[in-house]
C-alpha cells in the first residue's frame, strides 16, 4: 500500500520532475487515484480489438504508440474499414485537456474513454452492456476489475472500465523538448537560429500562441477553448441560412437536413446548440506536432508548410471566422522560421 502511495505522490508532483520539462503539475481526479495495477489493467484494455463488434480494432489502431499515438491516416479507419469523418488527435497530454473529443462533448478522459466503443463507424458495438460481455466473458479482466477497485463481480461496471483506461492514458505525458530546454531550462543552445526567429514569430506577428499559449513556467500550446479558422466550413455554406433561419424559428437544430459530412463541420455547436459555436473546433496542443500529420480536425492538410500557409492567408472566409484568423503576410523566410519551431517541440523522449 505504501508503493501505491508513493506511485499516486509521484504523479502528482509537477512533470519537469519526471523528465517533463515544460508541462505542468497533473491533476488525478480524486475518485479515481492512480496505481500500477490500474494503469496495466487500463494499457490492457486499451490494445484488447475484442472491444469492437468485430474484434478487429482497439484504441490502439487509431493511436499507434509508434506514431506519437496517432494513425497517420486523413480521417480514421474503424471495423471493416469504414472511415469517419475526423482525424485521430494524438492521446499524449491528452490529459491536459479540460474538454475531450474536437468538439470538447466529453468533460474527461472517463467520460471520452467509452465513446469511441459506442461509435458505429469506429469500435462498433451497440450499447454499454457489450463492453461489459467482454470484460464479463475474461476471467482474469473480471479478477482484476474486482482487486483494482476493491468491488464484487456483481458491482463490475463500464465505468470501471472507462476509469481503468482512464488512468492508462493519464500516463501518456511527454514534454522536454528542445524548446522546453531553450525556455524553461535556459539552454540558450537548444534552438538554432532559425527555430529561435520561429518561437519570436510564434509569439508575435504569428498570432500563433493568442490560442496555442505558452506561460512563465510551463507550455501546453492550447488555451483549452474553441475556435472557428474555417477549416471544413465549406461543405456547410450552402445550408447556413436555411439552418440558421430554423434555430431562430425555434426549430430542432438536429432534425435539420444535413449530410454527415455538414453536421460534423458544425463542430461545437452540435454540443451547446450555440449559433455562436457553429464551426468551433478545440485548440490542438502541438508539442510533437512534427509527427502527428496529417493536420486539422479533418486531416485536411498533409504538412506543417501547408498549415503555415492556411493560417496566412487568413483562413477560409465564413460568416463565423474568429476574429484572430487574419492574414499574417509572414516572409518566404519567416514561414520556414516557423516551420522549425514547430519541429523543436518534439520530446526527447517519446513514450
Amino acid at each position: 500500500m505504501f508503493y501505491l502511495m508513493l506511485i499516486g505522490i509521484f504523479l502528482s508532483l509537477p512533470a519537469h520532475a519526471d523528465n517533463n520539462l515544460g508541462l505542468p503539475s497533473l491533476k488525478i481526479p480524486a475518485d479515481n487515484p492512480q496505481f500500477e495495477e490500474k494503469i496495466n489493467l487500463g494499457r490492457d484494455f486499451f490494445h484488447d480489438p475484442r472491444f469492437s463488434s468485430d474484434g478487429s480494432v482497439s484504441c490502439a489502431s487509431c493511436h499507434q504508440k509508434e506514431k506519437a499515438f496517432t494513425d497517420g491516416l486523413a480521417v480514421s479507419k474503424g471495423i471493416k474499414g469504414l472511415t469517419g469523418l475526423r482525424n485521430a488527435p494524438t492521446v499524449v497530454n491528452a490529459a491536459y485537456f479540460e474538454k475531450l473529443f474536437v468538439d470538447g462533448r466529453a468533460n474527461s478522459l472517463e467520460e471520452q474513454a467509452l465513446g469511441p466503443m459506442l461509435n458505429p463507424v469506429e469500435h462498433g458495438l451497440d450499447n454499454e452492456q457489450k463492453i461489459l460481455e467482454v470484460v464479463l466473458k475474461n476471467t482474469q479482466y473480471k479478477q482484476r476489475l474486482q482487486q483494482v477497485f476493491n468491488i464484487s463481480k456483481q458491482e463490475i461496471s463500464v465505468q470501471h472500465v472507462a476509469k481503468a483506461i482512464a488512468s492508462f492514458e493519464r500516463t501518456l505525458i511527454a514534454g522536454n523538448s528542445r524548446f522546453d530546454q531553450y525556455y524553461f531550462g535556459r539552454d540558450r543552445n537548444q534552438l538554432s537560429d532559425s527555430e529561435a526567429r520561429g518561437l519570436r514569430i510564434f509569439k508575435r506577428k504569428g498570432n500563433c500562441a493568442n490560442c496555442h499559449e505558452i506561460s512563465f513556467n510551463n507550455a501546453l500550446f492550447s488555451d483549452n477553448r474553441f475556435y472557428n479558422i474555417g477549416v471544413g466550413f465549406k461543405p456547410l455554406q450552402q445550408q447556413l441560412d436555411a439552418l440558421l433561419a430554423a434555430i431562430k424559428a425555434g426549430e430542432d437544430p438536429s432534425q435539420f437536413p444535413l449530410t454527415d459530412k455538414q453536421r460534423s463541420e458544425l463542430g461545437r455547436f452540435n454540443v451547446t446548440k450555440h449559433s455562436a459555436d457553429i464551426g468551433k473546433f478545440k485548440t490542438p496542443m502541438l508539442r510533437n506536432i512534427a509527427l502527428t500529420a496529417p493536420y486539422m480536425h479533418d486531416g485536411s492538410l498533409p504538412t506543417l508548410e501547408e498549415v503555415v500557409e492556411y493560417y496566412d492567408k487568413g483562413g477560409d472566409k465564413n460568416k463565423y471566422l474568429d476574429a484572430a484568423i487574419f492574414p499574417l503576410n509572414l516572409s518566404a523566410q519567416e514561414k520556414m522560421d516557423l516551420v522549425a519551431f514547430m519541429k523543436a517541440l518534439t520530446s526527447a523522449q517519446l513514450l
